[in-house]
């Protein structure tokens, strides 16, 4: 079974940093970064990314269930 550490910083992260990763880099990712390293690695805000968790959970996305 996986850790849950961010592959970047080595950090702890959630379900939902996963399903970020999954989303928005690799659906089929065996490692993930934590939020605050996706939003660095993706140039945007970290609030950006938290935003869209919640969009994705309204429009019904099975990551975030």
């Amino acid at each position: 079974m996986p850790e849950n550490k961010c592959m970047k910083c080595g950090g702890p992260f959630g379900p939902y940093d996963t399903a970020l990763h999954k989303k928005l880099v690799n659906r089929g990712a065996k490692e993930y970064m934590c939020s605050r390293c996706l939003a660095r690695w993706l140039k945007i805000d970290e609030e950006l990314l938290l935003s869209k968790i919640e969009q994705f959970k309204k429009q019904g996305c099975t990551l975030f269930l």
